[in-house]
């Protein structure tokens, strides 16, 4: 009987995470990711083909976990200006309570690789994508944004400026203020009026 490995997929994505948000996508290589949790590297080429698909589950997971929770709130409040301001919110929330992961989606998915990724990553991001830019429009559409520029205001009240929020303080190393999730909500209610 085989014996169960010592690492899994997830410690070692756990430990991407880490190298990503201390030195960019550019830390997170096959050793370092095996040095950092003390495996042997064949337990990270075992698990992921290459640094490319390393680099796409390490983006995609963080991603996907990020995602699943913004829609989660956007879908929970009827009103689609309390929806909004619950979704600015989140987007702060979530920065504090995952810093790491909160740096690491600081860069973009082309940090990470997205160029050589397999079509079934780039399949999963576009996915992904969808179905907040569908969730987004059909915010948008309940605001009364029926022209680009409307559109593009309520990307910006839900998605840049929660983000500028805490971008600044993350990139500085910085803890997010306790009034955080309060000045993005008040950015974004402004915003949509």
């Amino acid at each position: 009987m085989a014996r169960p490995p010592r690492f899994d997929t997830d410690q070692l994505l756990d430990a991407a995470v880490r190298l990503a948000a201390a030195g960019g996508p550019a830390a997170v290589t096959m050793s370092a990711v095996a040095q950092a949790v003390g495996a042997p590297s064949g337990s990270v080429y075992h698990r992921f083909a290459g640094r490319t698909a390393l680099l796409a589950e390490v983006w995609l997971r963080t991603v996907e976990r990020f995602q699943q929770g913004y829609l989660a709130v956007l879908a929970t409040e009827a009103d689609p200006r309390r929806a909004a301001r619950a979704g600015s919110r989140y987007v702060v929330h979530w920065s504090r309570d995952n810093t790491e992961e909160a740096c690491l989606l600081l860069y973009g998915a082309a940090d990470f690789g997205r160029a050589d990724w397999s079509e079934g990553h780039t399949a999963r991001a576009d996915a992904g994508n969808g179905r907040v830019f569908a969730t987004l429009g059909g915010l948008a559409g309940a605001l009364g944004a029926t022209d680009e520029q409307a559109r593009d205001r309520v990307a910006v009240a839900l998605v840049d400026l929660p983000l500028s929020v805490v971008r600044r303080h993350l990139r500085a190393g910085a803890p997010l203020p306790r009034h955080a999730e309060d000045l993005a909500e008040e950015c974004t209610a402004a915003l949509l009026g």
